[in-house]
Formats: C-alpha cells, structure tokens, sequence
C-alpha cells in the first residue's frame, strides 16, 4: 500500500509545481493587462482632449468662415473598427489656396503632387505623377492619386481645364512667375 501513497504525493508534487506556474503566468498576465489598460487610457484622454481643442478651434473657424460665405471646415471620417461615420470638426487636411500660401502648409503627399505638376512641362495625368512620387504604378495608387489631384483642383492648388490633365492653378503662375 506504500506505493498507492507515493503515487498519491508525486501526483499532489506535480500538480503543485503546475498550479505554481500557472501563477507566474497569471502574474505575467495582470502585468501586461495593466501597461495595456494605461495605454488605452492614454488613447481615451488623448481623443477627448484633442476633440475639446477642435471644438475651441470650430468655434473660432466657424466665425471666420460664415463671414466669408463659405460652409464651415470639416471633413467625414469613417471609423474602421464599429464602421460608424462621425463628423470631425475644424481638420481641412488640404487647406483652400489662398494669396501668399506656399505648398508647405500641405501635407507631404500633397506637397509632392503640387511641385511635380509644377514642375512639369505641361498638363500630367495621375499615372504619370505616381511614380515621381515613389509609388508603384498601380491601378489603386493611380486613382488615390487621381482623388488627390481633385481636392487640390476643389481647394484651388491645381487646374483642371481638360478631364483628367492637371496643371498648376493660374494664380499660383501669376503670383509667383518663378513656379515653372
């Protein structure tokens, strides 16, 4: 009957061992569960912050723009995870070309597309400015490339005179007769 009795202790001996892991790996666990719930604390006041501060900012834009009979600024985004679209108030990623504006107040993308057409001899079409950016000539690249030569057209950055055929906007060339 002894070996009934050592079966029995080695049994108890291993579980031990395993419920001991098990701990470690429960204490590995609600550490990395704890960096995680601060990050996305840090991502809930972050999104709050940065909402009050556009919100401030509309307030301000919305002054500005009603006087100049304009809608006011503001651009749909469209959530990834719950597919949900909300309106974001006061971002203009690509602000309206006014007199004195540079390219430098676009963002990179953007900047690039401006300073290729502009740079061009005459009209380009999308497919011939994609690889000046180092983007593969894709029919995907292509038409985002197309999308953001209609905003910067939308805007007042390019011309659009034939379907299609983008070049600089005419009052870019007649402030600044060194554009070409």
């Amino acid at each position: 009957m002894g070996s009934l009795f050592e079966e029995l202790e080695a049994r108890e001996a291993a579980a031990r061992v395993r419920v001991e892991e098990l701990e470690t790996e429960v204490a590995e666990l609600v550490g990395r569960l704890e960096l995680s719930r601060a990050g996305l604390e840090r991502l809930r006041v972050t999104r709050e912050t940065v909402a009050e501060v556009l919100a401030e900012m509309n307030q301000g834009v919305s002054v500005a723009v009603a006087g100049a009979g304009q809608s006011p600024v503001g651009e749909r985004v469209v959530s990834a995870n719950a597919g949900a679209e909300r309106q974001v108030v006061g971002v203009l990623t690509v602000p309206n070309w006014q007199p004195g504006m540079l390219p430098e107040v676009l963002p990179s993308v953007y900047r690039d597309i401006v300073e290729v057409v502009a740079d061009a001899p005459g009209p380009v079409r999308a497919k011939q400015i994609v690889p000046r950016i180092a983007l593969p000539a894709e029919t995907g690249k292509i038409e985002g490339t197309r999308s953001k030569l209609k905003r910067l057209v939308e805007r007042g950055w390019l011309d659009e005179d034939t379907p299609g055929m983008f070049t600089p906007a005419r009052h870019r060339a007649a402030a600044s007769p060194n554009s070409r």
